[in-house]
Formats: C-alpha cells, structure tokens, sequence
C-alpha cells in the first residue's frame, strides 16, 4: 500500500522512517515532509490544512492510507472531510474525527471530559470575559504556583506559570483579550501539581488499543529546566519510573476510561492519543490528552517498535486491532534535538548543516530543513533529532551526544544534560 503522511517535523520522519522497514508499505509521500523524508519518499510541498490540496495529492499519487502528523489538521476535521467525499471517503484516515480530536482542541472539552469519566486530574476551572470577576476567588482557593492555560490550539504556547494571584489576574485579563487570539478567548486555571513527567501513547481503533513505548521529553529550552517552552529539546523511552506498578495504574484509571468514554459518548476515534500525565508520589494524572503523537518523543518511540508498524496501523483501519501485535524492544532510545541559535524566539533559516555524513551508530531525524543544490539547510527552530540505542540509558545518551558533537552549523545549541535526571 502506498501511504501519505502529513507533516514536515522529526515526528513525520520518525513515521515515516519506521513504516519503509514494512514489506507491506510500496511507497511514501509525505506533505511537505522535509529534507530527511526526502531519502525515504516523495515530498510534496502541501499545506496539510489545504484539504483540497491533499485530496490531489491522494488522488494523484494513489495513497491507500493517510496519517496525520500534527493536530491543526485533526482539529480543523480532515478525516470528517475524506468521510464526506465520494472519491476519499474509503481512504483510511489515522487520526480522529473533529469532534474527538476536540480532546486536543479544547482544554476545556478535555477537563469537562475527564470529569464525566473520573480520569484523574488538576483541580481547575474555566474563564471566559462573562466571568473573569470570579477567578480571584478561585486562584484563592488553591496554593501558587498558577496554571493558566488558553483553551484552544496555541503552538505549544499558550501554558503559563505564575507564582502571585495578582500576576495571574494580570495574565488572565491579557489571555481573554487577544494575547493568543481564538485560542485565548476561554482560559482554564488549575492546581499545580508537584512530580515527574511522563508521555504515554496508545493506538486505538475507537474500541481497542494497543499500548506504545513511554517517553519522558524535556520542554525548557535551557540547561536543567531552565527558559522557556518549546517544543521539546529532547526525549528518552522508556521511563525508568514508569514501571510496571505505575503503568498498570495508568491503564487502569486513564486509558481504559478514556477509550471507553470516547466510544460511550459516540466520540469516534481511530488514531493516537498522547497521555501528558504526572507522577504526583505514585499515582498519574492527566496534564494535557493529544491528539496525535508527540515531539520529539515519536523519535525514541519508532525506534524501540520492533515489529511491523503498518499492522498497527491496518489494525487502526480495519478495526481488528485487538488481533495485531506489538514487541517492544528492551534498549533504552534516547534522543537530542539540535536547534536554531535563537529558537524559541526569532531565528535564522537557510544555514548550512555540516558533518551528517560523520554519524555512525546513530539515527539522525530530520524536523526543520530543506535541500538545495545538493546541501542541507536548516529550515526551522527544532533542526535535528539525534536518536540511539544503548543497553542502559547512559549508553544511549552517550551515543546522541557523541554524534550530535559532529554535527555543526552556525548558530547551533543544544542542551547538554537531557536524560541526565534520571541515571
């Protein structure tokens, strides 16, 4: 079967990387993809929330199946799209329909979800301009730090921490009038939990799932926590906190709640879900629901999936997914992302990228480049994600860094203690 991915970061080529091992895959193309799918594919320089443009690009290319990469075209209901089109609506979509890609789309969707189900999460409520007067009484009612968090799609920006109400109410009244457009004009403030983060992912096909490698990812942009948000500047899998008693938890009290909640409410979903939990002394939370897979946590997922990850994937379409296997493998994968001297903020594109050639032991992802006249060229802020295998996790990082030291172009940073908390 021929496939079309949608995306153009480390996460696409991480997908895309994994379903060329397949016997069963007989052509990519991935929409826009980037200089590394490149090797592995066809790229097609689409906008992936131009639904029109992708319906061509299946059309012209004869894809059999798409898998949505991002969660702007899930929310924005591309697979409600192929269903409602003669000439697409048997084309297999892997990603949820609008209404339950909601659980990304809306914060609020999400906790008025999880509290229908009991799915454990942070004390919280939401704010509209109707009802901004209220939020005092209620940041009152729990101890600082301050959660805020826009209600819609913001770019992996729309979280802020605050340590004084009076800081909260300021940024609040900023998030209701524009500060994140759309996505701000509801705001959900909650607790702030203390613990340890973990990324969980499951495929299912609306009834069944299939539960996929944990991944641990570090979000700041600087040395030991520190700076601001990205999106993502590193990732190990597995977890070594996440074991077998906490993980039996997490099935237990989230993800079969949350498959069976979705498929009680008529929520059709059929594709990923990405648990953001928290530790919080044993026992795990919800964060955030994503839609889709993470990034850069797909980039030590892939590699640990031992076996066929098209099956999962015609399990998904199939809906016979209880029928298909998944082997894990038992190294620990670790990843380091190389980024644009600048990123998160402003920064350059079009540097030369020195010294892929050297990598040995190595799997170099590519999110932001492009090719031109035979050289590699950064193309965005997340540049680079440098994966490898080791028996034991100081292994596996040795060996990103080791490789990641080869590689150079100006302005590069990358952080230097990813995995480090956690040997």
């Amino acid at each position: 079967m021929k496939i079309l991915i949608l995306g153009s970061g480390g996460r696409e080529h991480a997908i895309a990387w994994k379903l060329a091992q397949s016997p069963k895959v007989t052509g990519l193309f991935i929409a826009p993809g980037n200089a590394g799918t490149s090797s592995l594919g066809t790229n097609i320089d689409i906008n992936p929330e131009d639904f029109e443009k992708v319906k061509e690009a299946v059309l012209s290319t004869g894809a059999g199946m798409v898998v949505v990469g991002p969660e702007a075209p899930l929310v924005a209901g591309i697979h409600d799209f192929f269903l409602n089109d003669d000439s697409l609506k048997h084309i297999p979509v892997i990603g949820p329909q609008k209404e339950a890609a909601m659980l990304e789309g809306s914060k609020d969707f999400a906790k008025a979800f999880m509290k229908r189900h009991d799915i454990p999460t942070a004390a919280h409520r939401t704010f509209s301009i109707g009802n901004s007067g209220e939020a005092r009484s209620f940041l009152e009612s729990l101890q600082p730090p301050y959660v805020l968090k826009a209600d819609g799609l913001a770019a992996g920006k729309g979280v802020v921490i605050l340590n004084t109400i009076d800081e909260a109410l300021s940024e609040l009244d900023q998030m209701l009038t524009g500060k994140f457009g759309e996505a701000g004009r509801k705001v959900v403030i909650e607790q702030f939990l203390r613990g340890r983060e973990v990324s969980v992912f499951v495929i299912t096909d609306g009834k069944h799932y299939r539960i996929l490698p944990s991944a641990k990812d570090y979000k700041r942009v600087g040395e030991g926590d520190t700076g601001p948000n990205t999106g993502g500047m590193g990732a190990v899998s597995p977890v070594p906190f996440a074991g077998e008693s906490f993980m039996y938890k997490v099935e237990k009290r989230i993800i079969k709640p949350t498959i069976a909640g979705l498929a009680g409410e008529g929520l059709k979903y059929k594709g990923f879900i990405f648990f953001g939990l928290i530790d919080v002394k044993g026992d795990p939370y919800v964060i955030e629901y994503n839609a889709r897979l993470g990034d850069p946590e797909t980039e030590v997922i892939m590699p640990r999936i031992k076996s066929d990850f098209f099956d999962l994937l015609e399990g998904v379409a199939m809906g016979d997914l209880q029928k298909r296997k998944i082997l894990i493998d038992k190294r620990y994968v670790s990843t380091v992302v190389m980024v644009s001297e600048g990123y998160p903020g402003r920064y350059e594109k079009g540097k030369p990228v020195f010294g892929l050639d050297l990598v040995k032991d190595a799997i170099v992802f590519h999110s932001g480049t492009r090719e031109q006249d035979g050289k590699i060229l950064t193309n965005g802020g997340r540049v680079l994600a440098v994966s490898a295998y080791g028996n034991s996790l100081y292994e596996a990082l040795q060996t990103s860094y080791r490789n990641a030291a080869l590689i150079s172009w100006q302005g590069m940073y990358y952080r230097t203690e990813i995995g480090f908390d956690l040997l």
